[in-house]
């Protein structure tokens, strides 16, 4: 693989039958049986939208503040879970859920607010796990006191959007922090007992294939436990679409994807749960890039991807 420096090791692991870490292993593994994400949207907002470090969000934030599959934020946080059980009966038949609070910055409102949304949804009997996505500049001492709190009830998983590790390009799309802010949030979830996935945007404009190696190597050397790897998506109605407009930029074919998603997976640290390998914003905003609409057509092309060309999570990974 251009650009990488291949590990001695001759024969791939697998889990479950992937060449990767995946997220399915993970929940059988740790929790006895396969748990469906439910989207909770949690009526909180973000420091990029409320005028503190802007109004418009991350130059790829629709309106939604990527909780687009989020549930209704008029219901309770009770009631949004009994409706994600009744919309995923048809294909899930487990009994365990995991309570997504995925819509804005989820650790951004006052703490008595916090608590009863968090508590809430710990409380409830069928939820497992609670994957709470937020900002590392929204994780002040009383916030981290809760997670460590609800982590004593349900286990917490904390999301965060880093994205890249390159700060042209994060304040390209405005993420609003320093990458100094990321490294200290992450000790601060650790010492708390708390688990880190971090998001990762691929295909940011002005990156290059090496820009984007050198952030998976990088968060290789941090104390994290999860990843999201997403192509970024263009969607009508962001910032982004409009700077699309203005300066079009490189938007990767899907075999093109694969040769990079593929690499990013080798030198993957194989004890990183890979939690997201692709996306499938909603078809009606998408404007590009189109063959991404099929996630699950997606996925079963870069599995046999994976398979041809013998990657599996790890094989470039050099232990520092």
């Amino acid at each position: 693989m251009e650009g990488l420096t291949e590990s001695p090791a001759e024969k791939p692991v697998y889990w479950n039958g992937r060449p990767y870490h995946s997220l399915d292993y993970h929940l059988r593994h740790t929790f006895g049986e396969k748990l469906y994400r439910i989207s909770l949207d949690a009526g909180l907002t973000c420091p990029n939208r409320d005028g503190t470090l802007g109004e418009r969000g991350c130059i790829f934030c629709s309106q939604g503040g990527s909780g687009d599959f989020a549930s209704d934020r008029r219901l309770s946080i009770t009631e949004q879970i009994e409706a994600g059980k009744r919309q995923s009966a048809a294909k899930f038949k487990g009994n365990g859920y995991i309570a997504y609070f995925q819509a804005y910055t989820n650790t951004y409102g006052p703490l008595p607010r916090l608590r009863r949304l968090f508590l809430e949804a710990a409380s409830h009997p069928d939820i497992r796990a609670l994957s709470i996505a937020t900002r590392p500049d929204c994780l002040g001492p009383e916030v981290l006191e809760l997670l460590g709190e609800v982590n004593r009830i349900r286990p917490v998983w904390v999301e965060l959007g880093l994205q890249t590790v390159h700060e042209r390009t994060a304040a390209l799309i405005r993420r609003g922090y320093p990458f100094p802010v990321f490294g200290q949030a992450v000790r601060n979830l650790r010492a708390m007992g708390l688990d880190v996935i971090v998001h990762v945007i691929l295909f940011l404009p002005g990156e290059t294939e090496e820009d984007m190696y050198r952030t998976i190597s990088r968060l290789d050397r941090m104390d994290i436990q999860g990843i999201k790897l997403q192509l970024l998506h263009i969607l009508k109605g962001t910032d982004l679409a409009d700077y699309y407009a203005a300066h079009p930029f490189y938007i990767p074919r899907m075999e093109d994807y694969f040769r990079v998603l593929g690499n990013c997976v080798s030198l993957l640290r194989p004890d990183i749960v890979i939690h997201r390998l692709t996306g499938d914003g909603p078809k009606e905003l998408l404007i590009a890039p189109l063959w991404t609409g099929s996630k699950r057509y997606v996925l079963n092309q870069f599995h046999a991807y994976l398979k041809r060309q013998e990657i599996w999570q790890g094989r470039s990974y050099i232990h520092v």
